[in-house]
């Protein structure tokens, strides 16, 4: 473990990666004592920070939800972060590479939630009940660390989750609408196909990855409020992106697309 004067050593050390630009040596290379609850209290610094400033929590990420991913990272479990407000961008709305470092791509259905809900105990049915609506979903991942041998999931936790961006799109779907297990999808970069999957490569059901981060956030002592977006994990690759890149996701069971584009 870290002491606390560490911890708010590491969160000084991200607020200067986005004046400087430049990405910070792993914190499992620079700090070999940080442990998984190190990470999550860094994270928490950070999203404090930037609350304090002004931006409001907006939703939540699950990631590492496939067991690939969760192999690849060391771990046994998913992780999550907070999203501030500043992370979600309209839809169809060009953004600047000049904001992200090394960002990728990924498709995912999101959660919008209509009630309260709180860990632990909360099952699958909690989360339907407690769901508003469904939405196609963006999100770009990006990296505050270097993308260098080692990196781990102490390094993903601690940087947000990898989270960059979230693009929402704009047709809701209720969960009594359709099947969200067998919603498939595909990812197109400029026009051509470049990969697709189905939900149920997310924990089985995305439904499962809600629940699991509710009753994980109620560790922490944190709930979903009303109005809450979830970003349930990708059921596909990550994919990079460039300059002048197009991106569109297209899903079934009248989900519909979600378009973005980077400049």
């Amino acid at each position: 473990m870290l002491d606390n004067a560490t911890r708010e050593k590491i969160v000084d050390d991200f607020f200067e990666v986005y004046r400087s630009r430049k990405p910070m040596p792993l914190l499992t290379a620079t700090y070999p004592g940080i442990e998984v609850e190190d990470a999550y209290r860094i994270q928490q610094g950070f999203v404090a920070r930037q609350v304090a400033a002004g931006a409001k929590v907006k939703g939540y990420k699950v990631g590492l939800t496939s067991k690939p991913m969760q192999e690849f990272s060391g771990t046994t479990e998913p992780d999550f972060s907070a999203i501030t407000g500043e992370f979600f961008v309209p839809e169809a709305t060009p953004i600047p590479m000049s904001r992200f470092f090394a960002p990728m791509v990924e498709m995912e259905i999101a959660f919008v939630m209509k009630e309260p809900l709180k860990g632990p105990g909360v099952s699958p049915v909690d989360v339907i009940r407690a769901t508003d609506f469904v939405l196609p979903a963006i999100e770009i991942v990006d990296f505050r660390v270097e993308r260098a041998p080692g990196l781990n999931v102490i390094d993903n936790i601690a940087d947000l989750a990898f989270c960059g961006a979230v693009v929402l799109g704009a047709n809701p779907r209720r969960l009594d609408q359709i099947d969200i297990r067998r919603v498939k999808g595909a990812l197109y970069k400029n026009g051509a196909k470049e990969l697709e999957g189905e939900a149920s490569a997310v924990l089985g059901n995305p439904v499962t990855a809600v629940a699991w981060l509710a009753n994980k956030l109620g560790e922490f002592g944190t709930s979903f409020e009303p109005g809450d977006t979830i970003l349930t994990g990708s059921f596909i690759r990550v994919l990079p992106i460039t300059a002048g890149d197009e991106i569109v996701c297209r899903f079934d069971q009248g989900l519909g697309e979600v378009v973005t584009s980077f400049v």
